[in-house]
């Protein structure tokens, strides 16, 4: 009776020392996996960027099929109403989730490959929501802000990193677009005829009815 309650003594206990070294290995590999996420760069939010520029152009280009039904109503509605109801805290937004885009570690400031794809078609898009919904203002000083809040982080050595590096360089190349569309079209007489306001950005829909689609 005693040899048998020594034989279930005696793997319990050795279990309950070969579990030491077990737990010693788990935390020093989590330990490591800790240390290896803290090194690395910060994680680009592939999935968010992607479908949002994804529902802007769909969302964006889709409305005038809907516009054939209820023309006036939604005329209406996208030339006064809905600019001020969508810009505005569209942008807001996009600036409040700026701010939040830093990083005391200079190494997590830079973007993966995917980023560097996806700002060529987000940089196209903010162009043409710029120039057809005619809200340059309001694009130059949220991207005047935006570079405002990155000097004074700086100072905080604070750096932005990859999801913020990415909206800076689209709405830096946004600025780029603009710049070059308002350059082509500037000795344009007709569009000049159309937008004699102090701040030139003629509209893309405009350039296509007057100067592709119209014969003459």
């Amino acid at each position: 009776m005693e040899a048998a309650v020594r034989r279930r003594q005696q793997p319990g206990a050795a279990g309950g020392q070969g579990a030491q070294p077990g737990a010693s290995f788990l935390q020093a590999r989590h330990s490591s996996v800790k240390a290896d996420e803290a090194a690395g760069t910060a994680p680009f939010h592939l999935d968010l960027w992607f479908y949002f520029t994804l529902q802007n152009w769909v969302l964006d280009f889709g409305r005038p099929i809907a516009m054939i039904d209820s023309f006036e109503l939604l005329y209406y509605y996208d030339e006064y109403l809905g600019h001020s109801m969508w810009y505005f805290p569209f942008f807001l937004i996009l600036f409040m989730y700026f701010s939040g885009c830093f990083t005391p570690t200079q190494a997590k400031s830079s973007m993966p490959g995917a980023a560097l794809l996806l700002v060529v078609p987000s940089g196209l898009y903010y162009w043409y929501l710029v120039t057809e919904g005619q809200i340059f203002i309001l694009f130059i000083f949220t991207f005047f802000a935006m570079l405002a809040l990155v000097l004074h982080q700086k100072r905080k050595r604070l750096f932005l990193d990859s999801n913020g590096l990415f909206l800076f360089y689209s709405f830096a190349l946004t600025l780029l677009l603009v710049a070059l569309w308002v350059a082509w079209l500037w000795n344009d007489p007709v569009l000049r005829k159309k937008y004699p306001g102090v701040i030139y950005v003629p509209e893309p829909w405009a350039f296509y009815t007057l100067h592709i689609s119209s014969p003459h």
